[in-house]
C-alpha cells in the first residue's frame, strides 16, 4: 500500500481478538508502518507457526477421508481442516476503459506508493472511496493537478458531538450488524490522513480538483464520463444526513449527555453540485499523463478446484462453513456481519469457525 496511507478508524478501535493496538496516541491513526507492526505483533503473541513467502498454488481432497493436500511452492501439506483466510481483496480490478492507450502511466491504488512516481502533468484519480479520497488529496497537496472520477459513494462525517465516527458505528451497533440487515451502499469515503478529517469533494474541487461522474469509456484518446456527478454528490449528502440523524435519535433513545454539533450539519448543502459537467475529455489537451484507478478489488479463487463456489463463482458457505466437510472461509465482506471483513470484526467469525472445528473433532 501506499507510504501515505493512515488507517479508517482510530487506533482505539484496532484490535484482532482481543488482541488491541496499543499505542500513546489512542485516536490518532495508524500509518501503514504501524499497521504492519500490529499485525507483526499479533503473530508473535500467538505463536502460530507461521511460514512467510510460500505461494499457495492448489488444493484438492486426497481420499475417502476427505483429507486435504495443499500444493504449496515450499512443497505439500496434508490437512484435515483448510480455512481459506485470504480477505477479499485479492486482484486489483481495473476497468477495460484504457487498455490501448500506453501514451499514459497507469497504475491500481494497490501499486501506487507516492507522486514520485507519476510523470509531470495532471493525474487522473478513478474512484471515489476511501483509498481514491485519500491518493488524490496527497496529490492535491503535491501540488499537482488532479481529475478525480467519482461514482455513487457512502459519505460520514470524521467526528460528531465530539465522537469519532467509528464510536458512533461501535456504539450504534452497526459495524455487527448481521448479514440480514446488509443493504447496498456505495464505497465509502472516509480518511485517517492529516489528522482525520471530513470528506466533501465540494472542498476538493474548491482546492482546484476538477470532479468527473463515473468513468464510461475512451476513444481515440477521449474519455467519457456519465452525467451522474451531481446524483453521486448528492447521494454522499443524504447518506451523511442519515449518519447524523442515526446518531441525534440515538442519543435520545440512550439518554446521552453530548455536546451538539450544528457546524456539522450545516456542512452539507441540500442545493446540487454547482460544478461543471465534463461528459468528455480529451486526455492529451488537458495535459493528462497518468491515471490512478482506486477501483477496488476482486476475489480470486482461481486456484481452488473444488465445489465450493455458486454458479457466479462466489464462496457457497453459511458462517465460513461450506458444503465441503472440513474446508472453511474467513475474512469474507459479510461473512456474518458488517465487520467479517475488519480486524475488529474477523475474531467473531474465527472463533466460530474453530468451535465448530473443534466439536466436528471431539464428535468424531
Amino acid at each position: 500500500r501506499w507510504d501515505g496511507l493512515h488507517a479508517l478508524g482510530p487506533n482505539w478501535a484496532m484490535s484482532i481478538g482481543n488482541f488491541a493496538y496499543a499505542n500513546d496516541d489512542p485516536d490518532g491513526y495508524a500509518t501503514r508502518d504501524q499497521i504492519v507492526q500490529f499485525i507483526e505483533d499479533y503473530a508473535r503473541t500467538i505463536a502460530a507457526p507461521i511460514k512467510c513467502n510460500v505461494c499457495v498454488q492448489s488444493i484438492q481432497q486426497i481420499d475417502a477421508e476427505g483429507r486435504f493436500e495443499v500444493g504449496t511452492s515450499m512443497g505439500p501439506i496434508q490437512a484435515t481442516n483448510v480455512v481459506v483466510a485470504t480477505g477479499p481483496f485479492q486482484r486489483p480490478l481495473i476497468p477495460d476503459v484504457l487498455t490501448q492507450d500506453n501514451e499514459l502511466v497507469q497504475l491500481h491504488s494497490s501499486d501506487y506508493r507516492n507522486t514520485s512516481q507519476l510523470p509531470s502533468g495532471a493525474t487522473l484519480v478513478v474512484g471515489g472511496g476511501a483509498s481514491g479520497a485519500q491518493i488524490a488529496d496527497e496529490i492535491l497537496r503535491a501540488g499537482r493537478r488532479v481529475f478525480l472520477s467519482l461514482g455513487r459513494h457512502t459519505r460520514v462525517p470524521r467526528r460528531y458531538r465530539g465522537r469519532d465516527q467509528a464510536w458512533w458505528r461501535m456504539e450504534m451497533g452497526t459495524w455487527t450488524d448481521p448479514i440480514e440487515r446488509r443493504k447496498p451502499q456505495g464505497s465509502l469515503a472516509v480518511t485517517g490522513a492529516y489528522g482525520g478529517y471530513t470528506i466533501d469533494y465540494r472542498e476538493f474541487a474548491a482546492r482546484g480538483a476538477v470532479l468527473l461522474g463515473r468513468a464510461e469509456g475512451a476513444r481515440d484518446g477521449i474519455m467519457h464520463f456519465a452525467d451522474d456527478l451531481a446524483l453521486s454528490i448528492a447521494q454522499g449528502d443524504a447518506s451523511f444526513t442519515a449518519f447524523l440523524d442515526a446518531a441525534d435519535s440515538y442519543v435520545v433513545e440512550a439518554g446521552l449527555v453530548l455536546p451538539d454539533d450544528p457546524a456539522v450539519r450545516s456542512a452539507v448543502t441540500a442545493s446540487p453540485f454547482g460544478g461543471d459537467r465534463i461528459l468528455r475529455l480529451n486526455l492529451r489537451e488537458e495535459g493528462i499523463a497518468s491515471v490512478v484507478w482506486a477501483t477496488g478489488y476482486t476475489l480470486d479463487f482461481g486456484w481452488l478446484n473444488l465445489p465450493v463456489f455458486n454458479e457466479n463463482g462466489a464462496p457457497l458457505h453459511e458462517r465460513g462453513v461450506t458444503p465441503l466437510p472440513g474446508f472453511y472461509f474467513l475474512g469474507l465482506t459479510w461473512q456474518s456481519r458488517r465487520n467479517s471483513a475488519f480486524f475488529n470484526g474477523v475474531g467473531y467469525d474465527a472463533e466460530y469457525l474453530a468451535r465448530h472445528i473443534m466439536a466436528l473433532r471431539f464428535a468424531a
